[in-house]
């Protein structure tokens, strides 16, 4: 039975709103017993560090309407019926089509985002006024099968150093599961595709100083036990969890921004919906002040040159994309056809 709805006062940079929640004590994790509005109060409690993160974005929310284990889907239009002070901006996808897409600007319409069922906040690299032009550089780093987060530890610190030296200052956060996301905040100058060949130069760069712990492979069985830098992240429409953002896992975790010392003693499992209020009330945001310095990845698109000419070129796009300049095959090796095999394409026939 559907319990009676609750009014939440949510304060913000327009003063206090009112937003109903109904079916407040649905439960969304089964495990802890987090209902719907549980989740709405702990997206109160971290509201000003949550669109100070994710605001003035496009977003994309991925909505559970039956809590974690159920049914869940990707809403990228605006939901209807969002109230005035929930605003849109309209973004082209890599089909060259453009739609509207939700943006955050006080933590109202993310505990309105809530009440339409959202767990999981997807935001965009780029700003709502300027979507073509990311100001972040974000990478994903991601554990292969035989590796987990304390393996990703040791390359994040030295991806830190790889961008410090191409004039970038790192920011890292949990990932929500078993990664984690470094960004850089950069000025907002470059489309996408610029930025993705920066993160391409990046990567490579972490690839050849750390070869046995780090791969850019983009065919999983070419990965090994190593961890994946997802260079893919990078593209127009390709988002990760938001800082701030809870993960749909069992124990309700969220995407921690983190200071650089911690990093070598965090427990990712530590970052949960219960737990990081009372973190936030105690220290500040570790990424509050990312967006002072913008810099610039003019250092790692002479890096990409570099590679260029060394015979290094693009690396393969997502499935869904149209197909790109100068992309390899999108063929899985195991299955590429060879050159020489009887009756295949390129075969010498009798």
């Amino acid at each position: 039975m559907a319990s009676e709805a609750v009014i939440l006062p949510v304060g913000g940079p327009h003063g206090e709103r009112e937003v109903r929640i109904s079916n407040p004590q649905r439960i969304l994790w089964p495990e802890p017993g987090i209902s719907k509005l549980d989740l709405a109060n702990y997206v109160v409690a971290v509201g000003e560090a949550f669109v100070a993160a994710n605001g003035d974005r496009p977003v994309s929310l991925q909505r559970f309407p039956e809590g974690i284990d159920g049914e869940q889907f990707f809403s990228k239009n605006p939901p209807k019926g969002a109230p005035e002070f929930v605003r849109s901006v309209m973004v082209i996808y890599p089909s060259a089509r453009s739609h509207p897409q939700l943006v955050i600007d006080e933590p109202a319409a993310a505990v309105w985002a809530v009440q339409m069922n959202t767990v999981v906040f997807h935001p965009w690299a780029s700003r709502a006024e300027n979507s073509n032009n990311p100001d972040e550089l974000r990478i994903d780093l991601d554990p292969q099968p035989g590796t987990d987060f304390d393996d990703a530890v040791p390359v994040a610190l030295e991806l830190k150093s790889v961008l410090a030296e191409a004039g970038l200052t790192a920011y890292v956060k949990t990932s929500g599961n078993r990664g984690l996301h470094i960004f850089a905040p950069i000025e907002p100058v470059h489309e996408f595709l610029e930025v993705r060949h920066a993160v391409i130069a990046a990567a490579r760069e972490l690839e050849r100083r750390m070869p046995g712990k780090v791969t850019t492979a983009w065919w999983k069985e070419e990965r090994g036990q190593r961890i994946f830098v997802d260079f893919n992240q990078a593209n127009r429409d390709r988002t990760m969890a938001g800082a701030y953002s809870p993960r749909a896992l069992a124990h309700a975790p969220v995407s921690c921004p983190l200071q650089w010392d911690e990093l070598e003693t965090a427990n990712p499992r530590n970052y949960t919906i219960a737990t990081v209020p009372a973190r936030l009330k105690k220290a500040a945001d570790p990424w509050a002040d990312m967006h002072a310095n913008p810099g610039s990845i003019a250092d790692l698109l002479s890096w990409w040159d570099r590679d260029v000419a060394a015979g290094l070129g693009e690396l393969p796009f997502p499935p869904d994309y149209p197909k790109m300049p100068g992309e390899p095959p999108r063929v899985q090796p195991s299955r590429a056809r060879k050159p020489d095999a009887p009756g295949k394409a390129g075969a010498k026939l009798s």
